[in-house]
């Protein structure tokens, strides 16, 4: 790869806020609106033009996973009209995407919070080990952004990378991720007869056979290709409705930008093999008609930033308590989606004892006024197939802002910041830490 080197004068945006968040989906807008919430000057920023991430362009639901009680999880399930779910999505519906653009713009700009939107962070602004600031791309060509805390919820781990942090990538046997899917969704369902599929571990028949293992044997046969063997149908808050989450490519690097056209073209043309499948071979399916699908690809897995503590399945297992607990039960299978072919990595779902994430997992290593946010987190490849769904990310998200909040009114450094105070911030916000 050929390199060169470039000196560029750039404008400075603001200079005076004290927490910049990079990321406006579930796990960063938590954290932004709890920062601000607690007295901190919030810019959020955005590389889509729309705030909500997977619960708006990458067309994600139902919001799985549980959590303890008080998180703000509970109040976006309320403002997005959707039941309480449990832990896999067997009783949830999936949210009405449309309407969760308003509601969550509305939501942020409550707080007064400045956004700015198609804004990606091209680079980070250092002075040693300390992160000062965000260099952003936009229209106008680039600029740059202080900030005295920065809360990295990009999901990738972009701004940690771009700090110098340390981080892993895919299982350690080969390196490779879980697959990326485009969810869709659509309509024309008849209720009376529509089966609905929750996932790999739904056991729910179809003429007397297990509706997965029709579709493997579906697959098998030719009907459908081998990585949509698992085809998995949720309702939403619409009758006739359902979100499919079947699409897979495999072997790609999200991190590439050369891989995403290609796996876009692959799933975008897998939609149409599917839309035939239902509409040939599910009853109630005759009539169905794809009505809206994600704007970017579902992401899994990419980087895993290396923080203080690393949390393992092992923990999940025995549902560890932690002296700096900041996310509290929080609970969903080691759901980890074959990097090399259908359904399942693993021969059978590992459940898990609702367990605790310890501050230690925000907090990088090598990089100062940092926090982590969202899947890009401390844990091993495995943990992170529980932890990395919506409703963990969201309590992640509110940590971390507490967190940033915190560090300021403290004047320490995230890394030096007590977990005591932290605690004491959310257990104000009502948040559920201990049992």
């Amino acid at each position: 790869m050929k390199y060169f080197d470039m000196v560029k004068t750039i404008p400075v945006l603001e200079n005076a806020y004290d927490v910049l968040v990079a990321g406006a989906g579930p796990a960063g807008i938590c954290a932004a609106v709890t920062a601000k919430r607690e007295g901190a000057r919030v810019a959020l920023i955005e590389r889509y033009g729309i705030l909500g991430g997977n619960l708006t362009v990458g067309h994600v639901g139902p919001i799985l996973g549980m959590v303890g009680k008080g998180t703000m999880r509970d109040e976006l399930l309320k403002l997005l009209g959707v039941p309480d779910n449990d832990m896999i999505g067997e009783t949830g519906l999936v949210h009405d995407i449309e309407k969760a653009k308003q509601i969550l713009a509305d939501f942020v700009a409550a707080e007064e919070i400045d956004v700015f939107l198609q804004a990606p962070v091209a680079d980070v602004i250092m002075e040693g080990k300390s992160l000062k600031g965000l260099i952003l791309a936009s229209k106008e060509g680039l600029s740059a952004v202080y900030g005295k805390i920065t809360v990295d919820a990009t999901g990738d781990g972009d701004i940690a990378f771009f700090a110098g942090a340390p981080f892993e990538i895919g299982r350690k046997s080969d390196g490779l991720m879980q697959p990326v899917t485009l969810e869709f969704t659509i309509n024309g369902v008849d209720e009376s007869c529509g089966i609905a599929c929750i996932g790999d571990v739904d056991d729910v028949k179809l003429n007397g056979e297990r509706f997965l293992d029709f579709t493997a044997r579906c697959a098998r046969e030719g009907l459908l290709p081998e990585v949509m063997s698992a085809v998995r149908l949720h309702r939403t808050t619409v009758p006739g409705e359902r979100r499919v989450n079947t699409t897979q490519a495999n072997g790609v690097n999200a991190l590439y930008n050369q891989q995403l056209f290609p796996a876009e073209l692959t799933l975008r043309r897998q939609m149409d093999i599917l839309m035939n499948f239902l509409r040939n071979n599910l009853p109630g399916y005759e009539n169905c008609k794809l009505v809206n699908s994600a704007s970017t690809l579902g992401v899994r897995e990419t980087r895993r930033i290396s923080g203080e503590y690393v949390l393992s399945t092992d923990d999940m297992s025995i549902g560890r308590r932690y002296n700096d607990t900041v996310v509290h039960n929080a609970d969903f299978v080691i759901d980890i989606h074959n990097p090399t072919g259908s359904g399942q990595a693993e021969e059978s779902i590992q459940k898990v004892k609702p367990y605790d994430i310890p501050y230690r997992c925000l907090v990088p290593l090598g990089v100062e006024n940092l926090i982590l946010s969202g899947r890009c987190i401390s844990g091993t490849h495995r943990a992170h197939a529980s932890y990395r769904v919506m409703s963990i990310c969201m309590a992640i998200g509110q940590a971390a802002g507490t967190a940033a909040s915190v560090s300021i009114r403290e004047a320490t450094l995230p890394r030096k910041t007590p977990a005591a105070k932290i605690q004491e911030a959310l257990k104000r916000q009502g948040v559920e830490l201990f049992d």
